[in-house]
């Protein structure tokens, strides 16, 4: 929540998030898990899909074997011009292998 209130960032969501975090809960009648999803992605600014977007993500996955979904939020990320790009992903995951991009890849979770 320090990062969701923090007034010194700016938060920028793709559909790919929409994607991955609405179903389950819509799913499962979690309207309270939906309600607070929905408000953190309507408080942000829209990554909209590109043919462009779509060939970075590629280009990503090939080079830092990602899979496709987390290839996708990082050239979402790319294209927004962000320089940290936050996940609950856990720190053996690929996309903590990139090097040489202008952001970082930060989770919150702690490896145990």
């Amino acid at each position: 929540m320090d990062i969701l209130d923090d007034p010194n960032r700016r938060f920028f969501v793709s559909d790919f998030l929409r994607l991955e975090v609405l179903p389950k809960p819509t799913y499962r009648q979690d309207n309270e898990e939906v309600a607070f999803m929905k408000t953190v992605l309507d408080a942000a600014e829209h990554i909209s899909v590109s043919d462009r977007l779509t060939a970075r993500a590629l280009e990503l996955a090939e080079t830092y074997g990602l899979t496709a979904l987390d290839a996708l939020h990082i050239g979402s990320a790319l294209e927004a011009g962000v320089d940290e790009f936050v996940t609950l992903e856990k720190r053996k995951r690929a996309m903590f292998r990139i090097t040489g991009l202008p952001l970082r890849v930060t989770s919150l979770l702690t490896d145990p």
